[in-house]
C-alpha cells in the first residue's frame, strides 16, 4: 500500500531565534515530526527563516562595512547560508528523535532554490523589510545601489521584493529522496529566490513567501495533506477582537471567500489560506491543517488546529 506524503511547513515557534533557541525548539519540533513517521506519512518538511536570515544579513552587512575590500552578500546568498544552519540542526534532531524510537532513516537538508517571474509585481512594490537599522547617509548609499529602504523607528531598514513561487529547481532531488522514504527538509525560508535566465540562474534579491513556497512544494509532490505551523491554535474569524471566532474546519469555498473580503491578515494568516487554496486546488482528497505545536512539540494532528478541505 502506497504511504501518505505529507509536507510540514515549520513557522518560526517550532524554530526559535538565537541559536540556543533553535537548538531547544527543533528537540521538541523533532517529536512531532517523528509521530507522522511513526504512522507512516512521507515526511517532507519546510521551515521559515525569518530572524535568522535577518541575522545572517545583519552580520554580513557589518562584516563590509568594518572590511569594505569584502565584498557585499547578496540576499540570495543569506537565504542560502540561512537554510544550512537550520537544516543543520532540524536534521539532527529528527535523526536523533528517530533512532531513540528504534527508527533508521536518512535526514537530508536539500538547498533548494525557487524560480521566480522577474516580472512579477511584486518588484515594482517591496515590502518584505529585512537587515539591520541604517543611518541616513547609509540609506542614501544603499539607493544609490538601486536598493530600497524605508524608514523605521531610529533609521531605515532595506526592502525587498516577495514575489510568489513558480517553480523548485531541485524539485526532481527532493521526490527521489522522498520515494526512497527518507525524510527531506527542503525550500527553507521560501528557498532561494532565483531567475532563470537561459542555461543560467541568477540570485534575485528578494524574500519569497515561505507559506506560499510550502504549498507550491506540496502541489509538485503530490502530496496528501499539507501541515502549516503558526504561532495560533486555530484559524479565526474577527481575529484579535471581541467577536473572534476559531474554526474547526474551512472548505476552500470559504476561505476564497474571507480572504476576499479582507478577513486574514496580510503577512500572517493571508498567504497561509492562500496556499491553502492553491494547494487543494479542485482536489477531493487533499487537505490542510493550520495549527501550533504544543509545548511538548507533539499532538499537531489529534483534532487540533483547523482543517481545510474542499
Amino acid at each position: 500500500m502506497k504511504k501518505k506524503k505529507i509536507v510540514i511547513a515549520l513557522g518560526h515557534e517550532a524554530l526559535g531565534t538565537t541559536l540556543p533557541e533553535q537548538q531547544a525548539a527543533t528537540k521538541r519540533t523533532a517529536k512531532a515530526v517523528a509521530d507522522f513517521i511513526r504512522d507512516d506519512y512521507q515526511v517532507v518538511i519546510t521551515h521559515s527563516n525569518g530572524p535568522q536570515v535577518g541575522m545572517i544579513h545583519t552580520a554580513m552587512s557589518e562584516f563590509c562595512r568594518i572590511y569594505p575590500e569584502y565584498t557585499a552578500t547578496p540576499t540570495s546568498v543569506c537565504s542560502a547560508m540561512s537554510q544550512g544552519y537550520i537544516g543543520y540542526d532540524l536534521q539532527n534532531s529528527i535523526r536523533t528523535e528517530l533512532l531513540g524510537r528504534g527508527i533508521y532513516k536518512t535526514v537530508s537538508t536539500v538547498l533548494t532554490q525557487v524560480v521566480v517571474d522577474p516580472y512579477d509585481e511584486a518588484f515594482y512594490h517591496p515590502t518584505k523589510v529585512i537587515g539591520r537599522v541604517m543611518t541616513k547617509e547609509e540609506a542614501d548609499e544603499e539607493e544609490k545601489k538601486g536598493n530600497h529602504v524605508t524608514e523605521v523607528e531610529g533609521g531605515y531598514r532595506r526592502v525587498v521584493a516577495a514575489p510568489k513561487p513558480m517553480d523548485i529547481v531541485e524539485i526532481d532531488a527532493i521526490k527521489a529522496l522522498s520515494d526512497a522514504d527518507q525524510v527531506v527538509i527542503a525550500c527553507g525560508g521560501g528557498g532561494i529566490p532565483v531567475l532563470s535566465q537561459d542555461n543560467k540562474l541568477q540570485g534575485a534579491s528578494a524574500v519569497i513567501e515561505k507559506d506560499l513556497a510550502a504549498g507550491k512544494l506540496a502541489e509538485l509532490l503530490d502530496a496528501d495533506m499539507l501541515v502549516i505551523l503558526t504561532s495560533v491554535d486555530k484559524v479565526c474569524l474577527n481575529f484579535g477582537t471581541d467577536e473572534e471566532k476559531a474554526l474547526d474546519t474551512l472548505s476552500v469555498a470559504d476561505a476564497k471567500k474571507y480572504l476576499e473580503a479582507g478577513e486574514f491578515e496580510e503577512g500572517t494568516m493571508a498567504p497561509k489560506i492562500e496556499a491553502a487554496i492553491e494547494f487543494i486546488g479542485e482536489s477531493a482528497i487533499k487537505s490542510v491543517l493550520i495549527t501550533k505545536l504544543n509545548k511538548e512539540g507533539t499532538e499537531i494532528s489529534g483534532g487540533m488546529g483547523t482543517l481545510i478541505k474542499k
